[in-house]
């Protein structure tokens, strides 16, 4: 599950040694906060401990984080010159901790638990990178989208390829399935994701060749599963929002859903959660392709006898 170390006591013991940005950026550590959960919890596959924005920084735009809190990158993007002078090419070299962590966590799992790398996509990045950080609201990509085309699309060919490039070299590092991120997608609206995000999505997937599994998730777009069964991602996965028999039923057979617990029921009490999660597992079990998991990322003051529930829930459901 995503982000489900930032719950445990031992993650919280490294954050006061260490700040976000090194935990992220030092392979001994990134690699300790991937496995801590899988020691707790013996989840079925680990998921990369990063940070979506570090293909910002690969490409020249470096950030960090607000004494208020959000994100703040060094500088926004605000010309056609700025654009041009990210530099694709650079991804691998800048962005070789990654690889690193991921093969020194690929030899602790030992063969025994998937692992799974990740990304955002080139919309919800461009957000960001526009915007200068994090925002109340996003305006300037979609401005730029509207006013600019050919200017945003400039700017997401350059976010796809070095996108794509980074997974490649994920899996090169061990990584059997990745995932792209794209939590800001809803902003576009349904009509609108098409050309900004879908279209590179499809790109991003196209590049990666069939190597591994590509899970998608497009938060807020929950009425184009045409739209994103045809990225060519092999998993959707889902916001709790949405009844997943339903969705499954509309999706050809070779694409499979993940998801979709609300991660609110990880503030509550483990019974609450047992039922819940059983619902979910009983509406899906004769759904072929279901890949059980949140609705969203662990939330930081989740419960560990309710992650506890969750997973012994899974695990004894027949």
């Amino acid at each position: 599950m995503r982000q489900a170390g930032r719950a445990l006591p031992e993650y919280r013991q490294l954050k006061q040694a260490h700040s976000f940005l090194e935990l992220v950026r030092t392979p001994d550590l990134a690699a300790e906060v991937t496995l801590q959960p899988i020691r707790r919890f013996q989840y079925d596959a680990a998921i990369l401990f990063s940070d979506i924005l570090v293909i910002a920084e690969a490409l020249g735009q470096p950030y960090g984080f607000r004494d208020t809190g959000g994100i703040q990158m060094a500088f926004a993007i605000r010309s056609a010159a700025e654009i041009d002078r990210l530099e694709v090419t650079a991804v691998r070299d800048r962005l070789a901790y990654v690889a690193q962590a991921l093969r020194l966590v690929k030899r602790q799992l030992g063969g025994q638990t998937a692992l799974i790398g990740f990304a955002g996509a080139p919309w919800t990045l461009s957000n960001f990178m526009l915007e200068g950080g994090s925002a109340p609201e996003f305006t300037r990509a979609r401005s730029l989208l509207e006013d600019e085309p050919k200017l945003y699309h400039r700017l997401a060919e350059k976010l796809s390829a070095a996108i794509a490039d980074y997974l490649l070299m994920q899996v090169d590092a061990g990584a059997e399935a990745v995932q792209i991120f794209d939590t800001l997608a809803g902003s576009l609206g349904d009509a609108r994701f098409v050309e900004a995000s879908a279209r590179w999505l499809g790109e991003i997937i196209g590049r990666i060749g069939g190597r591994v599994p590509v899970i998608l998730f497009a938060k807020g777009i929950n009425q184009s599963w045409p739209v994103l069964a045809r990225t060519g991602a092999d998993v959707l996965s889902v916001d709790a929002s949405v009844r997943l028999s339903g969705l499954r039923a509309q999706l050809p057979p070779g694409i499979a859903v993940q998801g979709n617990l609300d991660p609110a029921w990880l503030r509550t009490t483990p019974a609450q959660v047992r039922d819940a999660t059983r619902q979910i597992l009983d509406e899906m079990r004769d759904c072929r392709g279901h890949i059980f998991n949140l609705g969203h990322g662990v939330p930081p003051d989740a419960a560990l006898e309710n992650l506890e529930a969750l997973a012994e829930t899974v695990r004894g459901f027949a």
